[in-house]
C-alpha cells in the first residue's frame, strides 16, 4: 500500500498522541520540593488501548472507488497513581496509593512494612538507664 489514504493519516496521528500522552514524565512524574526539604516523586501506572478499522467501498474496476473510504479509529488513555516517592535527608521511602484493604491477607500485607521496622527499632535498641531493673529492688 504505497499511497496515503486519509484513514492510514489518521491511524498515524491517533498513534503519535498515545505515544505522547504515554511518555517516561507520565510514568515517573516531575519531582515536586517542599519548603522543609521533602521531595515527592509521583509513580502512575499508563494503560493505553488503542484500535480502529476501514473499508473502502465500491467496484475495484471503478476509479472513483478510492474516494470512497469508511473508517474510524479510537484510542484511550488511562493514568492511575500507584506509589509516591518520598525523599527526605538522604532518604528514600516509598508510600503506596492504595484503596484501603478489604480482606484479612490484604490487612496482613500491609502491615508487615511496619511489624518489620518495630522490630528492627526493638533489635537495635540499648537500654536507658531507667529502663534497667536493679534485681536487689525486687
Amino acid at each position: 500500500m504505497d499511497k496515503k489514504n486519509p484513514l492510514s493519516e489518521l491511524i498515524q496521528e491517533c498513534m503519535a498522541k498515545a505515544r505522547e500522552m504515554a511518555d517516561t514524565n507520565t510514568i515517573v512524574g516531575q519531582p515536586i520540593s517542599t519548603p522543609d526539604g521533602v521531595t515527592l516523586i509521583p509513580i502512575s501506572r499508563v494503560s493505553v488501548g488503542f484500535g480502529g478499522g476501514g473499508a473502502v467501498f465500491g467496484n475495484k474496476k471503478d476509479a472513483a472507488a478510492e474516494d470512497n473510504l469508511g473508517g474510524g479509529i479510537g484510542s484511550g488513555v488511562k493514568i492511575d497513581p500507584v506509589a509516591f516517592l518520598i525523599v527526605k535527608d538522604g532518604f528514600v521511602r516509598v508510600m503506596p496509593v492504595a484503596a484501603p484493604a478489604v480482606t484479612t491477607v490484604d490487612r496482613i500485607v500491609e502491615m508487615v512494612p511496619d511489624l518489620v521496622d518495630k522490630v528492627r527499632d526493638l533489635i537495635g535498641k540499648k537500654p536507658t538507664e531507667e529502663e534497667v531493673v536493679d534485681p536487689e529492688t525486687l
